[in-house]
């Protein structure tokens, strides 16, 4: 007999929580490699390309898994939010996927390829299929704040309903912040020419990315009222925002004292800890800014979420199948961590 865990576990909340951390771990793991793809053909020498390529070649293929897992979670414990999103965003889903499939086959050509102007154009395909991807991911986060037209359990509104001037300034700020994640991994594999050249790319992406967050942020209270209510609606919620955005501020300020002393070899993971931090509490805060909408502002977690029997036994899964993919996610980093080395006629 199978345990009802919904008697003693806010099972709704919990699978929140699991997918918003699947979801979070992909954008910080595959943020990189998008970030490398968008940065590729900015680099000031084929060699310097050649070793920004060989950075990401053990992690790009299984850092997608969490795409998977995130959005196979979603089918199975909230089965009513993955209908209504999935028609909510099906064009921009659709090209994510076409960049990240793109993106994918281009990775594969170019470091099988020899002939220097057909390594090019794969070169190319590598760096517009991960740039696809990234904008059109920040499409469909803005498009979910600003919430979605839905009538009953169906969604309601037009297939572009999407596109918005938000959801626009998200892609290019998510563009950006891969770019700053991936120029700031490049700091820790690379060297030398490459090396100096990711601590520009990352100080100048870090600008852009400050300056579109800040513009973003003072919209989304107008934008999205019900944003703007938990933000400032008491005293206390107002002072735990501003406190927040100041200890982001804090931590790219560290960031950007850090780009100097990165030069130094023992301190050059301290830009991309920075970065990852900075991304990580903000997707947290956006996360709590939000809650409990899983269908933005229709449907909660309790009201969206799959029977309690069918939860308690996905759970049961989950917790055997994501510290498994945890454990190897941690153990493929440990294995090929350190610099990257290009050696001639040498295939990852």
């Amino acid at each position: 007999m199978l345990i009802n865990f919904s008697n003693i576990l806010p099972l709704p909340t919990i699978f929140g929580i699991l997918i918003g951390f699947a979801i979070l771990m992909y954008i910080l793991l595959d943020g990189f490699v998008l970030g490398v793809g968008i940065l590729f053909p900015f680099a000031p020498s084929n060699k310097c390309r050649e070793s920004l390529m060989h950075s990401i070649a053990p992690f790009w293929d299984a850092n997608q898994t969490w795409l998977v897992l995130g959005g196979g979670g979603l089918l199975i414990s909230f089965p009513l939010a993955y209908s209504i999103l999935l028609a909510a965003y099906y064009v921009p889903i659709i090209c994510m996927l076409i960049g990240l499939v793109f993106r994918g086959a281009c990775f594969e050509f170019y470091m099988k390829e020899s002939e220097p102007s057909i390594k090019m154009l794969w070169s190319y395909g590598f760096h517009f299929g991960s740039l696809c991807a990234a904008f059109f991911q920040g499409c469909i986060l803005g498009s979910y704040i600003q919430g979605v037209t839905v009538i009953g359990r169906n969604f309601a509104g037009q297939s572009w309903d999407w596109f918005s001037g938000l959801s626009m300034m998200m892609g290019i700020l998510l563009v950006f912040g891969y770019a700053l994640i991936g120029a700031s991994w490049g700091i820790i594999k690379t060297s030398e020419e490459t090396q100096r050249w990711t601590r520009y790319a990352a100080l100048y992406t870090s600008i852009i990315v400050s300056s579109f967050a800040f513009v973003i942020f003072l919209m989304l209270p107008m934008i999205q009222p019900q944003i703007g209510e938990r933000w400032f609606a008491t005293w206390g919620s107002t002072s735990l925002t501003l406190a927040w955005i100041l200890f982001l501020g804090a931590l790219m300020i560290r960031f950007w004292k850090s780009i100097r002393s990165c030069q130094f070899r023992q301190y050059e993971y301290r830009p991309f800890l920075y970065i990852v931090s900075i991304f990580a509490l903000s997707c947290i805060g956006l996360g709590l800014s939000m809650h409990p909408w899983i269908v933005p502002y229709h449907y909660t977690l309790d009201q969206a979420s799959a029977a309690d029997t069918s939860l308690s036994l996905i759970l049961i899964g989950m917790l055997i199948v994501m510290p498994v993919i945890l454990a190897y996610t941690i153990y493929t980093y440990s294995i090929f961590w350190g610099k990257s080395h290009v050696h001639q006629n040498e295939h990852y």
